[in-house]
């Protein structure tokens, strides 16, 4: 399966320690991406500066569960579990 288009759970729930255009020290776990648009899409999508850690991370069933807030949900606790 592919990502779900207008999710960005994966742009809010984690932290993210690489440099992103917009927030050069990364950001923290909860908060929202300046690089995440208002329909929930990612602005580097395809582009070279978009952190190699968000290339990397794809759908995943487990992680992703069935809607947005499920998927918060779940990024969320497996961000407290491994911190």
């Amino acid at each position: 399966m592919n990502c779900r288009a207008g999710c960005g759970a994966c742009c809010i729930a984690p932290s993210i320690s690489s440099p992103i255009p917009g927030m050069p020290d990364g950001k923290p776990a909860g908060v929202r991406c300046v690089q995440l648009d208002d329909d929930h899409l990612c602005r580097l999508f395809g582009d070279p500066r978009r952190p190699a850690v968000c290339h990397r991370f794809d759908y995943d069933a487990d992680l992703c569960g069935e809607n947005r807030e499920q998927a918060i949900a779940i990024l969320s606790h497996w961000e407290q579990a491994t911190c």
